[in-house]
């Protein structure tokens, strides 16, 4: 698995999980999946994602 695949594996277990917890916990969960939104869209213009310098730092090959 290189490093963008894991960022998309990632990126959707996190949205999944957070409507969920939006659904069944309280809707304010909804921010966090507005926060993984515009974390998607500035790193589609900066190719920078802080979940991509972890990733490096754990050894996923680019």
């Amino acid at each position: 698995m290189n490093i963008n695949q894991g960022l998309r594996l990632v990126a959707g277990v996190m949205i999944l999980v957070s409507l969920l917890l939006t659904y069944f916990v309280h809707a304010n969960w909804v921010y966090f999946t507005m926060f993984i939104a515009a974390n998607l869209i500035q790193s589609a213009f900066t190719n920078w994602c802080p979940l991509m310098t972890i990733m490096r730092k754990m050894g996923v090959q680019d």
